[in-house]
């Protein structure tokens, strides 16, 4: 099973996804944590280069695009597929809903462009189930500022105009939409541990069920 955690800055998606990943393993399942961009050699290069706030401000919307894509695609071939054809469960810091959001409706390059490309650096895979983390661009800027007073680095995409934001915020509840069958949409605006309860609740009928099918 192929799940991918989703949100705008400071969602608490990447706090979420290591917290599932620690009870799913609790709970004996196969499972194996990656993000994007990132997650294998190749793409943990790439996310130095597309997340720098100091070297890269001038990258073009375009090259950020494809940039991730590439890792995206290597992370793909070299860890999902692999992993998946074994019988593990993917849980995955972002996918490709990522960039129809920030690279599509944020950047406000065309959708159906990027929708071809992402079929190509996916080769049409999808997650089973997506966890979406629901909060303001604002209270999200605000955590992910705080974080930084604790180490927290603060990267390219963080340093967007508040604008920017809104619209990737807005262009994700068009992704989810169009698709509301694989979405589970979570109120980011609670306790951490709430959250995480909430997330397991969605996924564990799904695993069970997915398991007694195979069996």
């Amino acid at each position: 099973m192929f799940i991918s955690f989703e949100g705008t800055e400071g969602s608490g998606k990447s706090t979420q996804v290591k917290a599932v990943y620690a009870a799913l393993q609790a709970a004996s399942y196969d499972v194996l944590l990656t993000r994007e961009p990132g997650g294998t050699d190749i793409g943990n290069q790439i996310r130095k280069i597309v997340l720098d706030t100091m070297s890269n401000t001038q990258m073009q919307a375009r090259a950020e695009l494809l940039l991730f894509c590439a890792s995206r695609a290597q992370l793909v071939g070299e860890v999902i597929r692999p992993t998946l054809a074994k019988g593990g469960i993917i849980l995955c810091d972002r996918y490709a809903d990522s960039t129809l959001a920030y690279q599509g409706y944020g950047h406000g390059l065309p959708i159906d462009d990027l929708k071809q490309i992402l079929q190509f650096a996916t080769s049409g895979l999808y997650p089973d189930m997506t966890i979406y983390l629901d909060l303001l661009p604002e209270k999200g800027l605000a955590r992910r500022r705080e974080g930084t007073f604790e180490g927290e680095d603060w990267n390219r995409l963080d340093d967007m105009e508040i604008a920017f934001h809104h619209r990737v915020y807005q262009g994700y509840q068009s992704i989810i939409a169009n698709d509301k069958q694989r979405f589970v949409i979570v109120d980011a605006d609670q306790a951490p541990t709430a959250i995480t309860k909430v997330i397991l609740d969605a996924i564990m009928p799904r695993l069970a069920s997915k398991t007694e099918a195979t069996k």
